[in-house]
């Protein structure tokens, strides 16, 4: 046979049925306390033996210690019934007043519970639509207000999030149409032109193979952020330096590397990716190959003051205002007039490395010169991060 045993599914039931059994456990503890004072303090005939002052004629005189003991039990007997009188009252009213502690508790715990129910409604509310809604609750700073202004500042990094991932989107979308527009163009071209002689078809095919794989790069780099973004998967220590110094660009702008000893401890293949990233960008945006003008690449490595693997890249390039700098990190940025006028780039470099960096619990920071170019400067954990994730290998 299956007993069915209730349970009470809402807060509000619970806080009533504890505050009940708390008022019901204190009453009973205050009953059980007062009958034991009651019941000690039973008053003793020991004052001495009541005096007979008369008696009938012609009776014998009543003997004193018979009088007494009979005192003392009805004394006793009077005393008994007075106790479970007690008792019986106490009972029932504890009873009445456990009811009444109910309904008290339950319109208690509706007026505790009151901000919660407001907090829900306004969060039900809410939605991807509208998420630059907020809880607001008014009201003293206590637990609750708390607890609102913490869902706010959720709400708050929540809506930054959904719209940078709206902008993403967006411009991935449009960097995506661009090489696939080019493409059908070219093959439009080259199947309207009925004449089309095997050189013109031969270079339509060369154009859109290069729009092919400007496609693959940019996805490669989707790719690469999203696991930068997507956090480490495993650690181990990585020569940096060694790294630098194999990516050291050649048969471009003049190249001046001092490489010190630079141990990281973080994904490999995500800090070459990071350190490409880096070298292409001071290659790609420096200035333009003219006869006269000195373009060159400066690179080092070392260990910063807190001990920390480092890694500094400058460049000459064209003038970038400061304000500027920190906006290079956002994904499809492109900023400066070289960086308009050309597009031989996914506009994902910068904002990759500064995903690998955080991945690692580093920081990255640029910083535009006056005189033009731009400054990078990355510090990685030389180190095991404590309560890292990820596996530790090699």
């Amino acid at each position: 046979m299956r007993v069915l045993v209730w349970r009470p599914h809402t807060v509000r039931w619970r806080l009533t049925l504890l505050y009940s059994s708390l008022f019901a456990v204190a009453g009973a503890v205050l009953l059980a306390f007062t009958y034991v004072l009651v019941a000690n303090s039973e008053p003793s005939l020991t004052a001495g033996t009541p005096r007979v002052t008369g008696h009938a004629e012609g009776l014998p005189a009543p003997d004193a210690p018979t009088v007494a003991s009979y005192v003392e039990r009805r004394l006793s007997v009077l005393r008994a019934e007075q106790l479970h009188d007690l008792l019986v009252e106490s009972v029932v009213a504890l009873a009445v007043m456990t009811v009444v502690s109910v309904a008290l508790g339950w319109l208690m715990a509706g007026r505790v519970l009151e901000p919660l129910r407001t907090m829900t409604a306004r969060a039900r509310r809410i939605s991807a639509d509208n998420l630059h809604e907020r809880l607001a609750v008014p009201g003293p700073d206590d637990e609750l207000k708390a607890m609102a202004d913490t869902i706010d500042d959720v709400l708050a990094r929540l809506e930054g999030a959904f719209e940078a991932q709206q902008r993403f989107v967006a411009n991935a979308s449009h960097e995506l149409r661009t090489p696939l527009t080019l493409q059908q163009a070219i093959v439009d071209v080259a199947l309207a032109d009925p004449d089309a002689s095997m050189d013109t078809l031969r270079a339509a095919l060369l154009r859109s193979r290069a729009a092919g794989e400007e496609q693959e790069r940019l996805i490669d780099a989707l790719l690469t952020l999203a696991r930068s973004q997507r956090g480490l998967e495993r650690r181990e220590f990585v020569d940096l330096t060694a790294i630098v110094r194999e990516r050291l660009p050649t048969g471009g702008p003049r190249v001046e590397a001092r490489l010190d000893p630079a141990p990281v401890f973080g994904d490999p293949q995500l800090i070459e990716r990071l350190v490409v990233n880096l070298t292409d960008n001071a290659v790609r945006h420096n200035l333009p190959a003219v006869a006269g003008e000195e373009r060159w690449v400066r690179v080092w490595t070392g260990l910063d003051p807190a001990g920390r693997a480092g890694l500094r890249i400058e460049n000459s390039g064209p003038v970038i205002s400061p304000e500027q700098a920190p906006g290079l990190f956002q994904p499809f940025r492109r900023l400066g007039p070289e960086r308009v006028r050309k597009r031989d780039g996914v506009g994902l470099g910068l904002s990759i490395v500064a995903a690998v960096v955080a991945a690692h619990g580093g920081r990255v920071l640029a910083r535009t010169r006056p005189q033009g170019g731009l400054t990078v400067e990355v510090s990685l954990p030389g180190h095991p991060v404590a309560g890292g994730g990820g596996r530790r290998t090699g």
